[in-house]
């Protein structure tokens, strides 16, 4: 599953998606959208389960935070960054380019 609708994101309610054989975190942020790999660097975890504030998302396990922007981690315990992934928004059509 690749395209979504803008409509059915709900800001602030991430979801997970599978595109080749990948597991992204899509998440919305506004009217704009944002695509990082599900998994933390940290822990085995799915953001996808986190609690995104702003332009944050923050791993439901232990509380590490990565910008959803840039997949920079912005705190402990994460380190490591998280990869991006491009997000086309045409209308209501959302599409993430894995």
């Amino acid at each position: 599953m690749s395209d979504l609708s803008l409509a059915s994101l709900i800001a602030g309610k991430p979801i997970k998606i599978e595109k080749d054989g990948r597991t992204i975190c899509v998440a919305r942020v506004g009217d704009e959208v944002f695509a990082i790999d599900d998994t933390c660097s940290h822990s085995d975890a799915s953001l996808s389960e986190g609690e995104v504030t702003d332009f944050k998302i923050e791993c439901w396990l232990h509380g590490a935070e990565f910008d959803l922007r840039t997949g920079e981690a912005l705190t402990p315990p994460a380190v490591a960054p998280i990869k991006v992934y491009p997000v086309i928004v045409d209308g209501d059509s959302v599409t993430v380019d894995a």
